[in-house]
């Protein structure tokens, strides 16, 4: 008679199913209970459709030069003023929104999965891989993100894309450090000691055992990071190597215009700078959020 080898109880698994239903309830949860991650949500999902609606939303072509109404005040007609060349503001940001995201969403992409390869292999299997890829990461964490991003940009050339580059190899130390913590606390389980005792294959385990539970953070620190990421990408449009003109990109308008017509035409400066700081405070807050929900450990801190 055939025996039927029961399947050892450390290697059974929750279905992911069953982790992504926990975690959007988690989230949702605690979007209900902090109004603040839930303006937060909100916010980004309007900066969301008002990047992909861009041209229906824009009352005037952002680029179109009008002198008979340069240097304009608020109105109804232009919300935002204009520019010193007659251009409408208002639809300046609003396409401004598209070129924020799209650096920060490529950026935080690819500085993400880069990251998360790093730690990944670091984390699962140290030794002398890890020290040496460990001190590299040492070695870029060791000068500061700005200094980093613009000397990057500086060798290569100014432009969105290489901003962008800059930017993700910025971002890929401190992830690849997060998820190769997560990375070892994780082989520390039961299920995956389990794993490799009847002899799985160790890209099997990585890939079915580790990183199903070291998404959470990776995706915590990413929502994090694209408010950086967008403040980043101003702060090189700002200094004259990142957007080049006369694509509308909110820092380059607080570099060209809001800069030199600041107490003629305040309206300049102040609207660029507001559409920043809103996109990056809501991007860091959702990140709280998020951490909140899915970390245990700091859903009673607060």
């Amino acid at each position: 008679m055939a025996t039927v080898t029961a399947r050892p109880a450390a290697l059974e698994e929750v279905p992911a199913s069953a982790v992504e239903i926990s975690r959007t309830r988690a989230l949702w949860h605690a979007l209900r209970r902090q109004p603040l991650g839930a303006a937060s949500a909100a916010l980004i999902a309007l900066i969301v459709l008002t990047a992909i609606f861009a041209d229906v939303l824009s009352p005037y072509d952002p680029l179109e030069t009008r002198p008979e109404i340069r240097l304009a005040q608020p109105s109804w007609e232009h919300p935002f003023g204009t520019d010193d060349i007659g251009r409408d503001v208002f639809s300046r940001i609003i396409h401004g929104s598209r070129i924020s995201l799209w650096v920060g969403l490529l950026a935080v992409g690819i500085g993400t999965a880069a990251g998360m390869v790093i730690g990944l292999l670091c984390g699962y299997c140290e030794g002398r891989l890890d020290l040496i890829f460990q001190r590299v990461m040492d070695a870029i964490q060791a000068i500061p993100a700005l200094v980093l991003a613009l000397a990057i940009v500086s060798v290569l050339k100014p432009s969105t894309t290489n901003a962008m580059i800059a930017i993700a190899i910025v971002i890929i130390p401190g992830n690849s450090r997060i998820v190769r913590g997560a990375v070892m606390s994780a082989k520390q389980n039961r299920y995956v000691e389990a794993a490799q005792a009847i002899g799985c294959r160790h890209p099997r385990i990585i890939l079915s055992h580790i990183l199903p539970n070291v998404t959470a953070p990776i995706l915590i620190i990413a929502s994090i990071w694209l408010g950086n990421a967008i403040l980043i990408e101003a702060t090189l449009s700002f200094l004259g190597v990142g957007t080049q003109p006369p694509t509308p990109s909110w820092g380059l308008m607080l570099s060209s215009t809001g800069r030199a017509f600041m107490e003629q035409a305040p309206w300049l400066a102040i609207f660029p700078g507001l559409a920043i700081s809103l996109a990056v405070l809501g991007f860091n807050l959702f990140g709280d959020t998020l951490r909140d929900a899915w970390d245990p450990r700091l859903r009673n801190t607060r």
